[in-house]
C-alpha cells in the first residue's frame, strides 16, 4: 500500500495538471515472451508512441502546455535516459527525420556518433589479427564513439523548438531525483549484463550490495544524472562537450580499467551534426517512403525490399500467409547483400544504382515464388569494384524509438541508441557512455578488398536505424520506426506493408507476428502462430530459427479527416498518448 501511495505521489509531482492515465497502464512490463493486448489510441490533437509510459507522458505533458512535436520529443528522451537506461542517453546518437507541415518539406538530422581521431582500422583485432570476442570488445573505453545525441537535439530545438529549452528536462530531473520502479523490462536486461558488476559507478546505479539487479518495483533514484540534466537544462550543451563534464567524460574513456580509449577533448569539442534530406522513393505508384540516409543503411535497404516487392500483389496473400513470409524474406536477403557489400560512411556507396527501379525489378524477378534461392551475391553496381561485403552483423536490439505528432500536424520520427544493453558499461555522473564503435567492422579487408564499414577516424559508423515517414499523394500518413539492430529494417518493412498493402490497423500491424532475416537464417517470432511454417519453409530451402523477436514498432497515422491514430509494440514496455477530452 506505501509503495502504491508512494508512485502516485511522484507521478502527481511530476506530471500535474495532465490528462489522465491509468496507473496500471502505466506501470505494465513485459518480457519478450509475455505480450500485452493493445489497441489503437485516438486523438484529434496531439500524440506521442515511446518505449516507456514516463516518457510518453512526458510527451504528452509539454504538447498539452502549447508546445510542439521537437519540445515533446526532448522531454520524451530524457526521461528515456533516466527510466529506460539501457536502450538510449545523452551518452549515445541518434537519427530523427523532421516533418514542417506548414511548408510541407522534411528534413533529418544526423547525430550519429563518429569515431575518434586516433582510432584505427585494426582497432579491434586481437595479437593473431583475429576479430575480438564482441561481448569482450563492446566493454570499456575503447568501444566508445564520440556522442551526437545532445548536440542533435540542441540544434533541432534551435531551429524549431517553441518553449524554453530548460522547461523540457524537468519531468526527466523529477523522476531521476525522486525515483522511479525498476519495471520488468529494465530488471530482465540488469540480469543479463553480468558484467555491469565490473564497472562500479555503474553497479551503485542499478546493483544491490550483493552485485544483484535491484527486484522489480525497487525504487531507483539518481541524483547525479538529475545534476546533470539540471546542468544541461541551463547552460546548454557547452558543458558536456567543452566544460568539466567533458573532462570527465574523457577521464572515464581512456583510464577505463578495461579496454581504455583514446578519446580527445578535441573530438568532443569538434563533433558536429549533419543535417539532409531523406532518402525517398516510390512504393506502388502512389506513396512516397522517406528515411533516413548514410550511414544509416535503413533507408536504402527499406527502399530496395519494397523495390523488389512491386514484381507481386501482396495484397492477395493473407498477414502471416506462407507466401508473404516466402516473398519477404526473399527480397531482404537479396537487399542485405548489397547492405553488406557497398553501405558505410563514406562517398563511394552506389545509391542512385542500388534504388534504380530497373535494377530493383530484376533483382526481384530472381525470386522464385515456390522455392528459395541456395544463395544471392551482391549487385555489381561498382565499376572496378574493389570492396567485399562484411557478412558479420554486431549490432545490438537495445535501441529506442519514439514517433509524434503535434496539433499543428508537425511530426516526427526519432530512434535513438547507446548500442547494447548498458552500452559500454562505463557511466559518468548518472549517464552510460555507448558502445557504437562495436558497430563498425572488426576486419578493414577481405584478401585485397575493403570492407566499406571499416573504421577510420571521424567516420560514422554503419546503423540500420530507420526512422520512417509515409506520404499518400505527397501527404503525411505516417511516421514510424523501431530499435532491433539490423533486424530494424525488417520490422519497419513488415508494419509498412501491414499498413499499405494490407490495409490493416496500425497497432495489428504493429503487433502482427515479426519474421526476420540474417545471415540468409529466417528467424520466426516464438509463440505466435507463424511458427508452424517452419517446417514447410525448411522444405523450399530455407534455414529456419524461432526466436523471440523483441522488436519496439512505435508509429502514428494521420487519417483522411486529420485525425491522428497511434500504436505501441506490445513487446515492450511503450504506449501512445494522445490529448483526452
Amino acid at each position: 500500500m506505501m509503495r502504491f501511495f508512494f508512485l502516485l505521489f511522484t507521478i502527481i509531482i511530476i506530471f500535474n495538471n495532465c490528462y489522465a492515465l491509468n496507473l496500471s497502464d502505466l506501470w505494465v512490463g513485459e518480457a519478450a515472451s509475455k505480450r500485452r493486448q493493445l489497441v489503437s489510441v485516438k486523438s484529434d490533437d496531439f500524440m506521442i508512441s515511446s518505449a516507456h509510459p514516463l516518457a510518453s507522458r512526458a510527451g504528452q505533458e509539454i504538447m498539452a502546455k502549447n508546445g510542439n512535436v521537437i519540445d515533446a520529443i526532448i522531454a520524451a528522451q530524457m526521461v528515456l535516459n533516466v527510466v529506460e537506461p539501457q536502450s538510449s542517453g545523452i551518452g549515445g546518437g541518434g537519427f530523427l527525420l523532421y516533418y514542417d507541415a506548414k511548408n510541407n518539406n522534411y528534413k533529418y538530422y544526423n547525430g550519429r556518433e563518429t569515431a575518434p581521431q586516433k582510432s584505427y582500422d585494426t582497432m579491434f583485432l586481437d595479437k593473431n589479427n583475429k576479430p575480438e570476442n564482441f561481448l569482450d570488445a563492446l566493454q570499456g573505453g575503447k568501444a566508445v564513439a564520440t556522442p551526437g545525441l545532445l548536440k542533435m537535439l540542441k540544434a533541432a530545438h534551435d531551429d524549431y523548438g517553441k518553449l524554453p529549452w530548460q522547461d523540457l528536462f524537468k519531468p526527466a530531473i523529477n523522476l531521476a531525483r525522486n525515483g522511479y520502479e525498476v519495471d520488468h523490462r529494465l530488471y530482465v536486461n540488469l540480469k543479463r549484463a553480468q558484467y555491469l558488476k565490473n564497472f562500479s559507478q555503474t553497479a551503485n546505479l542499478y546493483l544491490d550490495d550483493k552485485g544483484k539487479p535491484f527486484k522489480i518495483g525497487t525504487i531507483i533514484k539518481n541524483e547525479k544524472l538529475a545534476q546533470t540534466l539540471e546542468s544541461i537544462s541551463k547552460n546548454g550543451i557547452k558543458p558536456f562537450y567543452e566544460g568539466d563534464l567533458a573532462k570527465k567524460i574523457i577521464n572515464k574513456i581512456n583510464n577505463s580499467k578495461i579496454n581504455p580509449g583514446f578519446m580527445t577533448l578535441s573530438d568532443l569539442k569538434n563533433y558536429k551534426i549533419k543535417k539532409g534530406v531523406p532518402i525517398c522513393a516510390k512504393y506502388r505508384k502512389k506513396y512516397k517512403i522517406c528515411s533516413m540516409s548514410l550511414p544509416s543503411s535503413g533507408g536504402i535497404t527499406i527502399l530496395q525490399i519494397l523495390g523488389m516487392l512491386e514484381n507481386f500483389d501482396l495484397s492477395k496473400y493473407s498477414p502471416n500467409s506462407l507466401e508473404a513470409i516466402h516473398l519477404i524474406s526473399e527480397a531482404t536477403r537479396m537487399a542485405y547483400e548489397d547492405r553488406n557489400k557497398y553501405i558505410g560512411d563514406n562517398n563511394n556507396v552506389p545509391i542512385n544504382k542500388m534504388l534504380d527501379k530497373n535494377y530493383l525489378k530484376k533483382r526481384g524477378k530472381m525470386i522464385d515464388i515456390k522455392k528459395a534461392a541456395i544463395s544471392f551475391n551482391p549487385g555489381n553496381l561498382i565499376d572496378n569494384d574493389n570492396i567485399t561485403k562484411n557478412i558479420k552483423n554486431n549490432e545490438s536490439s537495445e535501441t529506442t524509438h519514439m514517433s509524434a505528432i503535434d496539433k499543428n500536424r508537425n511530426a516526427i520520427s526519432f530512434t535513438s541508441s547507446i548500442e547494447y544493453f548498458f552500452g559500454s558499461a562505463l557511466s559518468v555522473e548518472g549517464f552510460l557512455l555507448n558502445n557504437h564503435m562495436t558497430d563498425f567492422s572488426f576486419i578493414n579487408k577481405i584478401g585485397n578488398k575493403k570492407v566499406a564499414n571499416a573504421v577510420a577516424p571521424f567516420k560514422q559508423p554503419r546503423s540500420s536505424m530507420s526512422p520512417t515517414f509515409i506520404f499518400d499523394n505527397n501527404k503525411l500518413i505516417m511516421t514510424l520506426g523501431s530499435p532491433g539492430g539490423p533486424r530494424i529494417i525488417q520490422y519497419v518493412v513488415k508494419t509498412i506493408i501491414a499498413s499499405l498493402d494490407w490495409n490493416m490497423d496500425i497497432q495489428e500491424a504493429i503487433s502482427l507476428p515479426n519474421f526476420t532475416v540474417l545471415n540468409n537464417v529466417i528467424e520466426l517470432e516464438s509463440g505466435t502462430n507463424i511458427v508452424k511454417f517452419a517446417k514447410i519453409l525448411r522444405k523450399m530451402g530455407h534455414k529456419v530459427h524461432v526466436k523471440d523477436q523483441v522488436s519496439g514498432i512505435h508509429a502514428i497515422k494521420i487519417t483522411k479527416d486529420n485525425k491522428l491514430i497511434g500504436g505501441a509494440d506490445p513487446r515492450r514496455s511503450g504506449v501512445a498518448i494522445g490529448s483526452i477530452k
